[in-house]
């Protein structure tokens, strides 16, 4: 897969805006009284759940898959994915008449198998850790496109419009957030969300939120270089288990935000569970990061305004059964 590109501008993030006109959702950004008294602080939910696949991914699936050629699209397309990127790049795929070679590892929740095949597309399943090789392979045998998950200029300028609506949304309200919090994987969606984010706040501080023990990110910009986790992490956050920062996303991440925080797996069904019965709103783990951050004290946001994107909610229903059943 390849991982060098340009750095996207604003101009591209709205670029991407009016490619996805029609296709994505403008999600709500949803306040709770509940929620508010749980932080101490006054939080917006960015609501990437009501997607048409339930995450953000269909932004930027759609806005790099919408602009390939013809001769491309007869080529068809091919990605690896834990489940939500995956899901996108099948239902773009669908849509635009392509076909897709989807990579997933073998561990992921059966929903996002099934969903990612309910939209026609081919599912190799891997182990985790070869899904990356195994993806460039089919793309190398095929002449598939490849659609990265997060690492590509038009991926992370499509991942930017949720940034550009919350920027719109508290404009309607008379709000400008101290803090934004924003799950982060590979880094492609809180990437996105700081450019558009910055160019109409310069001020706003931006976390990336991860899992304590896949937080590849937080560890990057602290020690200034790209900086992989130690082997053999696991989490119930599927969707932001990757081993190191994208290249790309790396370095607007580090130029843009003030830093990054980790949340427990403990910390991420609190979150859920909180997100459940505060403002009957289903969250996956990954999707619940932002908001385990901001209800465990990851920063001070005492009396703060705080914006946070729940950016999935495909949750296994096991595991939100075990939740509910908790609370």
């Amino acid at each position: 897969m390849p991982t060098a590109d340009r750095i996207p501008s604003i101009a591209d993030v709205r670029g991407a805006a009016a490619r996805l006109e029609g296709v994505a959702v403008r999600t709500p950004l949803l306040e709770f009284e509940a929620l508010n008294a749980r932080a101490g602080a006054r939080l917006l939910l960015k609501c990437e759940t009501f997607q048409p696949v339930r995450a953000f991914k269909i932004r930027g699936a759609w806005n790099c898959m919408s602009q390939l050629s013809d001769t491309e699209r007869a080529r068809g397309v091919t990605t690896f994915s834990s489940g939500n990127h995956a899901q996108a790049v099948a239902a773009a795929a669908h849509r635009l008449g392509i076909h897709a070679t989807i990579v997933m590892p073998s561990d992921a929740p059966r929903i996002k198998i099934d969903r990612t095949r309910a939209y026609g597309a081919t599912v190799v399943l891997r182990d985790r850790r070869e899904r990356e090789a195994a993806a460039a392979e089919i793309a190398a045998r095929t002449g598939a496109v490849p659609v990265p998950p997060y690492d590509h200029a038009d991926v992370i300028a499509g991942q930017g419009t949720v940034g550009l609506e919350i920027v719109e949304q508290c404009g309607e309200i008379g709000v400008v957030p101290n803090t934004v919090i924003v799950p982060c994987s590979g880094g492609g969606l809180v990437a996105g969300c700081a450019i558009a984010l910055r160019e109409s706040w310069p001020d706003v501080e931006i976390y990336a939120a991860e899992p304590e023990e896949f937080d590849d990110t937080r560890r990057s910009l602290a020690s200034g270089a790209r900086t992989a986790n130690p082997s053999g992490g696991a989490s119930i956050c599927d969707a932001l288990l990757v081993s190191t920062p994208g290249e790309l996303t790396f370095e607007i991440n580090r130029a843009l935000l003030a830093g990054a925080v980790a949340v427990s797996d403990i910390e991420v069904k609190a979150a859920m569970r909180a997100a459940l019965l505060d403002a009957c709103l289903v969250t996956e783990p990954g999707g619940a990061a932002g908001l385990a951050a901001a209800l465990h004290g990851k920063r001070d946001i005492a009396g703060r305004t705080v914006c946070i994107v729940l950016s999935g909610g495909n949750a296994d229903p096991a595991l939100l059964s075990e939740i509910a059943a908790a609370a």
